[in-house]
């Protein structure tokens, strides 16, 4: 890849105590999947890959095979702990 050439982004694993942000610059025509594993966050956080991997960018989930653009913040997704309408009720009750 010569100077200049790169895409520039960013990849995120958020946990409850704290997130790693990795930035990376990557081919053109990277997947999100090829991000995620290029980043290393697999090999820091096993967990990772203990379920399906989902991911966002920006909040909104794109598929695996999506290809990054410049400035994109690849949020690697966890699962819910408690259902969303259960909180709810334990936030009225």
């Amino acid at each position: 890849m010569e100077p200049g050439e790169g895409v520039a982004i960013s990849v995120v694993y958020a946990l409850p105590e704290h997130q790693a942000v990795v930035p990376l610059t990557v081919p053109p025509g990277t997947t999100v999947a090829a991000a995620v594993e290029l980043s290393g966050l697999p090999r820091r956080f096993p967990d990772i890959h203990s379920r399906p991997l989902a991911c966002a960018i920006y909040g909104r989930v794109v598929a695996l095979s999506q290809c990054v653009a410049p400035g994109d913040r690849i949020e690697i997704l966890r699962p819910l702990t408690v259902d969303p309408k259960e909180a709810r009720r334990r936030r009225v009750g």
